[in-house]
């Protein structure tokens, strides 16, 4: 059968640090550390049908991982589960798919989040401990020439290219977020964005907690520091074009940055740009879309909505809210929940949102629910993100959602189906 989703998972053990990272090129030259993904039947069986909660009776549309257990296969399988990856000896904090969508790395037990860089060859980690936080770039070392045979040559090991530790002193990193700089002068370059939040109560805690650092990815030089000043962070982000910096911490508001590059490239300086205000209670997760002109945020008052950032805010105009709706997600007792993760499909029209171990997929334009798993994990997710373009599963293609949990896993879905009428 045709391979379902060219994604390789690759494993690397580094110490005590890393204990789960992805490397394309060095594992996939060593066949018995390759790991292919599920094989099945063609995308356009598989979610041309309307989309529904699984049933008991419901033949499973995909294959699990070939070391998936017997129970786990007995499991009802979800129409969009596409396939299950292990390696992880503790939970998984974080994922990132390279710009093709073709390769993942994924960090778990101290390693808590992960990106990659531009040349989809090198990532940036971000790791936790007693001491504090520090994050890491590794690359892959050029091989040097050799007389062995190219069967017998052996592959050179990713290397640490820079460090950086307490970077947020003992506070903990709350999430990192890479961006390919392309807007203005801006080179290309990967920029990262480090999220801190408070583990330490004052006076233990000497610096501020509410603090996002920007770095180049490259060089792992700092760019700038930013503070919420909004007594805790949830999450920050960065537009996908590398111009705005956002972050959804304790209040209603939302407080967006510009990132301003020099002619040679370089980030110059991060300015204070706009702010978000129009939730009544706490924004706990947001994404910008592809263009990086709108960003969609979610509350714990129960909405979410779509705003518009393309605005002459140095000429005072506010962003626009384009459109809102109720969070479609309830407790048993019918109390709205809120979501904790947000990540939009790269074509714009299908939202994934996360809260504990639930997974929803909704369309952005209604805010209606086109499917939903309410045990993607089990446990609470702990990141989502989509492949950045389709990819070809069975005959067709489509878009894929990645997520981690604390059970040790990461999986990978299907977009579900959107009714065109």
């Amino acid at each position: 059968m045709d391979p379902l989703l060219p994604v390789i998972l690759l494993s690397l053990i580094l110490g005590a640090i890393i204990s789960f990272l992805i490397f394309g090129n060095y594992f996939r030259k060593q066949k018995s550390e390759v790991e292919s993904l599920a094989k099945g039947e063609p995308v356009n069986d598989a979610i041309s049908k309307k989309p529904s909660k699984p049933t008991a009776s419901k033949k499973s549309q995909f294959k699990h991982h070939s070391h998936a257990s017997d129970k786990e296969q007995n499991k009802k399988h979800h129409p969009l589960d596409l396939n299950t990856l292990k390696g992880h000896g503790d939970s998984v904090g974080g994922l990132s798919f390279s710009s093709d969508g073709k390769n993942l790395v994924t960090a778990g037990n101290h390693p808590t989040a992960v990106a990659f860089l531009e040349d989809d060859s090198s990532i940036v980690v971000a790791t936790q401990n007693l001491l504090g936080s520090s994050i890491y770039m590794y690359a892959e070392e050029h091989a040097k020439p050799s007389s062995e045979s190219k069967q017998q040559a052996k592959l050179p090991l990713p290397e640490i290219k820079w460090e950086h530790h307490k970077i947020h002193d003992k506070n903990a990193i709350l999430n990192i977020f890479g961006a390919n700089a392309r807007y203005g002068s801006a080179d290309g370059s990967t920029v990262i964005a480090s999220c801190s939040e408070e583990i330490l109560t004052p006076p233990q805690c000497m610096f501020s907690a509410t603090e996002i650092k920007l770095w180049h990815g490259k060089s792992g030089k700092l760019l700038g520091t930013v503070d919420t000043n909004q007594l805790k962070n949830h999450m920050a982000s960065l537009s996908p074009n590398g111009r705005f910096m956002a972050a959804a911490a304790f209040t209603a508001d939302v407080k967006i940055w510009e990132i301003i590059y020099s002619k040679d490239g370089f980030v110059k300086e991060v300015n204070k740009a706009m702010q978000l205000k129009g939730h009544k209670s706490a924004v706990t997760c947001l994404c910008f879309t592809a263009n990086s002109d709108q960003i969609i945020t979610a509350s714990k008052d129960g909405t979410l909505k779509v705003w518009n950032i393309n605005v002459r805010y140095h000429m005072d105009e506010d962003p626009k809210i384009l459109r809102g709706f109720p969070i479609p997600l309830h407790d048993s007792k019918g109390a709205t929940l809120h979501y904790v993760h947000l990540s939009l499909s790269p074509d714009g029209k299908i939202l994934a949102a996360t809260h504990g171990s639930t997974l929803q997929w909704l369309c952005s334009e209604t805010g209606k629910v086109l499917d939903i798993a309410e045990n993607a994990h089990d446990g609470d997710i702990t990141w989502i993100t989509w492949a950045p373009k389709a990819l070809p599963v069975g005959n067709s293609k489509s878009f894929i959602l990645g997520s981690s949990g604390v059970d040790k896993k990461v999986k990978l879905w299907l977009a579900p189906f959107i009714s065109s009428s």
